[in-house]
């Protein structure tokens, strides 16, 4: 989906993609809306249950002023719901971006653009955890 606007029935949206840890979210922005956030086919304040889960999902919009300007539908799996609340955080700032290059300079000030990359590291063979050795004792 290398194009930026696409099409389904009579209305157009943009389509990006955010991740975060093990998240993987996939937002559908449609232009000229009434403000509906959808996420997994329920209401943003219905599926990520605490409003600092809720703030961190819609910052993108608040931040360039468009909350009630677009709607959105958002697809998240894997992970838990931190980690898909920075996904569809990601999702959405790169879809607006997309929709209006002007927003990239106010995103980006707000640090949206950047994809965390941190991920929890495997554990090794030998070690109790990743890098945590068992007890060593001299005698």
């Amino acid at each position: 989906m290398s194009e930026t606007i696409l099409k389904t029935g009579n209305r157009k949206f943009i389509y990006a993609i955010g991740r975060r840890k093990s998240a993987i979210a996939k937002i559908r922005l449609y232009g000229k809306g009434s403000g509906t956030f959808v996420v997994n086919g329920r209401p943003l304040q219905e599926y990520f249950p605490t409003a600092i889960l809720q703030q961190a999902a819609i910052r993108a919009l608040t931040a360039t002023n468009n909350v009630d300007q677009y709607d959105a539908n958002v697809e998240v799996v894997g992970g838990g719901p931190r980690g898909q609340s920075d996904a569809v955080k990601l999702a959405v700032a790169r879809a607006l971006v997309k929709a209006d290059e002007g927003f990239k300079v106010v995103v980006k000030k707000e640090g949206l653009l950047t994809r965390d990359a941190r991920v929890k590291e495997r554990k090794k063979f030998g070690l109790k955890r990743a890098r945590r050795a068992p007890q060593w004792a001299k005698r």
